[in-house]
């Protein structure tokens, strides 16, 4: 698998340890990697404005005008599919990780096992996101990245699916579930949701990421927990 990783670190000495471990990783795995370092937030992003093909990204928190925070909120509103992995000397930092969807908090010193299970996961999450969906809507065919659904709901012969925008098309959810992935879960006979969108779950409701709510039925409140632990 070819995969473009970026490292973003004010220190030389951190840039080069890591990058080192990457390749490393790559080699062990099998993996080819295109690699580029930078020595600040500024660096990275106006490389970014030219060169948006970064996979991986490996974000000290801590740089000097602007922090790696700041920079990964910047990348989100353009990119969700990096997975960002923040590094950092501080467990402070880490409720900021789930605003941006960080994949993984490591602390420095970074150990090399826990950095090859993280690019694991990161490898495996983009093998996933490459899956798409293809709807056969009103006169247009779209091919819909699966991990951007957030969720679907029947509304009479129709499914509507949630994503960045909405799509409404002749299904049943039964079909559209056949096509998903494990990341789904079944709400009932009129709703599934991506796991990876829940924010939180009460009794009666499931709470997304963007705050909507889908309706959680009797029964399933076990389930949906058990099926989000499983998942990681």
């Amino acid at each position: 698998m070819l995969l473009h990783i970026d490292i973003c670190d004010d220190s030389a000495t951190d840039r080069d340890f890591l990058a080192g471990l990457v390749r490393r990783w790559a080699g062990d795995c099998g993996h080819t990697v295109q690699l580029a370092l930078y020595p600040s937030a500024e660096s990275f992003l106006f490389h970014y404005a030219e060169d948006k093909s970064v996979q991986i990204l490996l974000l000290d928190v801590e740089m000097g005008q602007m922090d790696g925070v700041t920079m990964a909120r910047t990348l989100r509103r353009d990119n969700d599919a990096v997975q960002i992995v923040f590094i950092t000397g501080y467990s402070d930092y880490i409720a900021d990780g789930y605003e941006v969807e960080a994949l993984h908090y490591l602390m420095k010193p970074v150990d090399e096992a826990k950095l090859c299970e993280v690019l694991d996961r990161a490898a495996e999450k983009l093998r996933k996101n490459e899956r798409t969906l293809t709807l056969e809507l009103s006169g247009e065919i779209v091919r819909l990245p699966i991990y951007q659904i957030r969720s679907a709901e029947v509304q009479g012969n129709y499914v509507t699916i949630h994503a960045k925008t909405d799509y409404t098309a002749k299904m049943t959810l039964s079909e559209l579930e056949s096509q998903l992935d494990g990341s789904f879960f079944r709400l009932g006979r009129s709703a599934l949701v991506n796991l990876g969108f829940v924010a939180r779950v009460t009794r009666t409701a499931v709470v997304l990421t963007d705050g909507s709510t889908l309706p959680l039925p009797r029964g399933a409140y076990d389930r949906i927990h058990r099926a989000i632990i499983q998942r990681g």
